[in-house]
Parts: structure tokens; sequence; C-alpha cells
């Protein structure tokens, strides 16, 4: 046999090995396939037939509030922006000093809004005025509002607080809420509690079925809705001082539910 048949030959072994080590590589990737998919197939199967029960736990905590909140506006309108806004920033610097002098602390002061608005009147040909649309716009002044929160840590001076706001000129005062400072605490000592009262439903429910729990493998929270007793309020510019506002705080009940599966045999 020549030089030429012999290379001829080995390239023909050599095409026909790497054909065949491709088609065992397939098949070993094809056989690896279908054991994997026969695995997550058994699994799932185990899964869905597995046996479990489902309990509900709810938590509650009753607590007294220990700060209340309270929000208001003050507004001044004029042709000028930078009077208006002079005039509002005037009337917030008199306010914080009452609030300080009531024992309320500056980082308890909070901006929450701070808006101008420009305000136009309607004039059609015969200048008369629309104040509803139609004719031309024409700018009739700017209309400046800060509104501010302030948050009482001692109850016993809401009702000074409140009432003191009702003589400087307030826009508008509303939403006076008692609450809890710590209020997230309170949330997850709740949510313990429930997760404790699902485990007892839990053991006696396995107890009557006779069956035992093996495992958690499933949790969720339900909302946790937080009735907050309100006195609400909404006052326009006061121009003597009101009568002392009567304010009891209450109680408020926070809960927190959850819903537990558990795996049983």
């Amino acid at each position: 046999m020549d030089d030429n048949k012999k290379v001829c030959c080995a390239e023909w072994k050599n095409h026909k090995c790497a054909h065949i080590a491709l088609s065992i590589l397939v098949i070993l990737i094809s056989i690896f396939l279908i054991v994997k998919i026969y695995n997550d197939c058994n699994k799932e199967t185990k899964l869905d037939q597995q046996d479990t029960i489902v309990v509900s736990g709810t938590g509650k905590l009753t607590v007294k509030p220990d700060i209340a909140t309270v929000d208001f506006s003050v507004m001044q309108e004029n042709m000028d922006v930078s009077k208006a806004s002079d005039a509002v920033n005037t009337q917030i610097s008199k306010i914080v000093d009452a609030l300080k002098a009531d024992g309320v602390a500056e980082a308890d002061i909070k901006t929450t809004d701070y808006e101008i608005s420009p305000q136009y009147n309607y004039v059609n040909n015969a200048t008369v005025i629309y104040p509803y649309g139609g004719g031309t716009q024409v700018l009739a002044g700017y209309d400046v509002t800060q509104s501010i929160e302030v948050k009482i840590r001692d109850l016993t001076k809401a009702s000074k607080v409140v009432t003191d706001l009702g003589t400087l000129n307030v826009t508008n005062m509303s939403g006076l809420n008692f609450t809890e400072d710590k209020y997230d605490d309170l949330i997850l000592q709740a949510r313990d509690a429930a997760v404790v009262d699902a485990r007892a439903q839990a053991s006696k429910l396995a107890k009557s079925l006779g069956v035992k729990l093996v495992k958690i493998v499933g949790y969720s929270e339900g909302n946790n809705p937080t009735p907050i007793y309100n006195e609400m309020m909404a006052v326009g510019s006061v121009a003597k001082a009101p009568t002392a506002a009567v304010l009891p705080t209450g109680e408020n009940t926070i809960t927190s539910s959850v819903s537990i599966t558990y795996e049983i045999q």
C-alpha cells in the first residue's frame, strides 16, 4: 500500500472514530436529560402528593397611644409671589415658636408640602370677568401654601397645642391621630403572637386527626390593620382663642394574621 492510501485510510479511521465518539456523547447527554426530567417529575409528583394541613393564627395587642400627630397649613396670596412667600415664612416662624413654647421639639415639626399656585381670572372683550373660564386668561396673583405635620410626644399637651394652633390663623387643621411611636416593633410582637397561635392550632388539629407534624412547607402573612382613634377637625382662621379641646386618646388594637402549611404523616 502506497503512502497516499495509508494517509486516506488513517483519515477515514479518524473520521469514523470521531463520529462514533460524537454519537456516544449525544447518547450520554440524552440519557442524562431523560433521567433529570424523570427525577424532576418524580419530585413534583411527590410534592403534589404531600400530605399537608393549613392553619391560621391571629395575634392582637391592645395598647394606649403614646404620641399624637396633627396637620395644618398656612396660605397667603399676593400678586408678588415673593411677598406671599415672605408672609408664609413669617407666619410659620410664629407658629413654630408657639409650638416650641408648648414643649414640641423642633425635630417633630416637619414640612410635608410647599406649593406655589398662580391664580387666574378670565376676561372677555368687554372686560367682564368670568370666574369659571371663557375669555382671556389674566394673572390674578399667587397662592403660597406650606403644610406642616406636628408630632406631639407629651399627650397631656395635645389639647394646648391644638388650641394654640387655632389662634394662629392656620388655614386649616386636620387629622389629629393618636398612635404609637414604636409601631413597627408592636407589629412584630403581634406577628409573633400570631405564629404561636397558629402553632397551637396545628398541634390541636394534628392530635384530632391522629397525625404527626413533620415540618413547615408554607407560610404567608395577612394584612396588619390598626384601628387608630381619630379626632378629626377642620378649621379656618380663628380670630379669638377657642375653648380648650377635650381629646380622649382611647386605645389602639394592633392585629397580625398568618397562615402556615405543615407537612404531616
